[in-house]
């Protein structure tokens, strides 16, 4: 009977969709937290906050200050719709884009494409697709088309770009088990199931139920991948685990092992930071009950960094959604959905923060959502921040208590706390999720809902779609991190005409492969820094330093 649970607890979440105005993807952690609010009332909110004039902060190098017309910014930042969803070629789209190495923005669907089973939710069982930078959309794979559904159902989470160059992913449902699966897809389509969720008595392996999954894995350096499952485990309070290539698992750590859940549950993803270990968030539990930072050695040894709702009224946010982000001077971002010093009631207790946090757990607030009229700003910012090339993060919100038609938004934020609302959608819900900067400058991203098409019943399909803000391009390194000799991919443009490319710079050996893929040998003598390709039109650099490992 446990196997069903994560099944019972998603069909749970789609019938009580319409509670979030259909943004299914905060559902389960809304409900939760809205239940505990009023239980213990502790996020009633403070005055709402002082504002400045914007500030001036230092770019990627951390040597030259920047400034920026925050207003010119906003008017020029352009917005393009790419894609809409109709059922037939994917509906709901589910998790962040990602390039491959054609150039290429790959992506998943939770539900649509060319197949159905009563094991899948709402319409249809889900697809993989790619979209090229003019927005044609190319279906790669329809899931459920092997009996019961063995090739899983319902993909809920940002895919991975492998050093392989395939791409890697979890579907909810469906598998052996019918509780979802690991798999591995081919730039050309084929799939290879590697695991299934739920194998193990009583789901101590691990399952999923949100929708989506805001960041189920990473590859480390080691090869292997690192990832958290939301549910499951010993007490059914999610997991962290590692999972090679060819799909052995091995769970490190199983939430809510300590007293009161003091170790925190539902935890949201993982990064790997430059100290090795791996950094992410749980969405509750923790000394407070509203969440956690915590840190996990690949050996599976957990410290919690910092316990959120350790404020007064919460003004320090509570219920981080999304995983963190690593910036380039070392310190980790991220947001919460609720909490902060906001009162308006347009939010209706899910405003949220945008904070930094140091490597020892040191975390200060940047920014308090829905501080403006009508929450302007945007409302409980959900998903993983992104720090562009300019070094400024970019992120979205999702509008609060899900039924306000305010503060539905795609922003950027400076590390100093100056934020800019890049675009406010028009739809009631639309349910933007994480950005994603792409090698030609411009970020793309996707809606669970909203767009041209009611085919998805009894939601709209979502979008796909573009903002370019006037950052150049760049080149991107998979891995961000190796030792001296190892290989290293780089994605780009114009490549074709390289003519050196270095690591903070010592000169490399390379291989041009296309026009947006060569490969580079990490050169004797590097040392950890940006990544310069030199092309027949310029010099393009990394958005991420690259890490020299001893």
């Amino acid at each position: 009977m446990a196997k069903l649970q994560p099944r019972k607890l998603s069909t749970l979440v789609r019938v009580q969709g319409h509670q979030r105005a259909s943004v299914i993807k905060l559902n389960l952690a809304k409900r939760a937290c809205i239940v505990m609010l009023l239980w213990v009332a502790v996020c009633t909110f403070a005055a709402a906050q002082t504002f400045s004039s914007p500030l001036s902060f230092e770019d990627a190098n951390g040597t030259q200050p920047f400034a920026q017309d925050e207003q010119r910014l906003a008017k020029s930042a352009k917005f393009k719709t790419l894609v809409n969803f109709d059922g037939s070629n994917g509906g709901n789209p589910a998790g962040s884009l990602i390039q491959g190495r054609d150039g290429k923005l790959y992506g998943t669907t939770f539900d649509g494409g060319s197949n159905t089973n009563n094991i899948c939710l709402v319409g249809g069982c889900g697809t993989v697709f790619k979209i090229s930078a003019r927005g044609k959309l190319t279906a790669l794979y329809n899931f459920c088309a092997e009996t019961n559904c063995a090739d899983g159902a319902n993909p809920a989470a940002p895919l991975v770009l492998g050093r392989d160059g395939n791409f890697y992913g979890i579907t909810e449902l469906g598998g052996a088990t019918g509780s979802g699966t690991v798999f591995r897809i081919t730039p050309s389509g084929i799939l290879t199931t590697l695991y299934n969720w739920c194998s193990q008595t009583g789901c101590a392996d691990g399952a999923y139920v949100n929708l989506p999954e805001t960041g189920s894995f990473v590859q480390a350096t080691d090869g292997n991948f690192y990832g958290t499952n939301d549910t499951g485990g010993a007490a059914f309070a999610g997991t962290v685990f590692k999972l090679t290539p060819s799909g052995a698992l091995t769970t490190l750590y199983s939430f809510c092992s300590q007293t009161a859940c003091a170790d925190g549950d539902f935890p949201t993803g993982l990064i790997q930071a430059s100290d090795g270990n791996f950094y992410g968030t749980t969405q509750f539990g923790g000394a407070n009950r509203y969440g956690t930072v915590f840190r996990i050695t690949p050996q599976g040894t957990l410290t919690t960094l910092y316990n959120f709702c350790s404020q007064t009224n919460c003004t320090d946010g509570s219920v981080p959604f999304g995983p963190l982000v690593q910036a380039n001077d070392g310190n980790f971002y991220g947001t919460t959905e609720a909490g902060g010093t906001s009162t308006n009631t347009l939010c209706g207790g899910f405003c949220g923060t945008a904070f930094k946090m140091t490597a020892s757990g040191a975390l200060t607030t940047l920014y308090n959502f829905c501080s403006l009229a009508n929450c302007t700003d945007g409302a409980s910012p959900s998903f993983s921040l992104v720090q562009g090339t300019d070094g400024n993060f970019y992120g979205s919100t999702l509008g609060g208590n899900g039924v306000s038609q305010y503060g539905i938004t795609v922003f950027r934020l400076n590390r100093a706390g100056s934020l800019t609302t890049l675009h406010t959608f028009d739809t009631v819900s639309q349910g933007p999720d994480a950005q994603f900067q792409a090698t030609t400058g411009a970020f793309y991203g996707v809606t669970l809902e909203g767009g041209t098409s009611n085919n998805c019943s009894p939601f709209t399909c979502g979008i796909a779609f573009s903002l370019a803000v006037g950052l150049g391009p760049f080149v991107e390194t998979v891995p961000t991190a190796g030792k001296v000799g190892s290989h290293v991919a780089i994605l780009g443009q114009g490549l074709k005409g390289t003519t050196a490319v270095s690591f903070k710079g010592s000169a490399a050996k390379f291989t041009v492969h296309s026009d947006t893929y060569l490969t580079a040998t990490v050169p004797k003598g590097a040392a950890t820094g940006f990544v310069a390709v030199t092309t027949s039109t310029g010099k393009l650099r990394s958005n991420q330093k690259f890490r020299v490992i001893p």
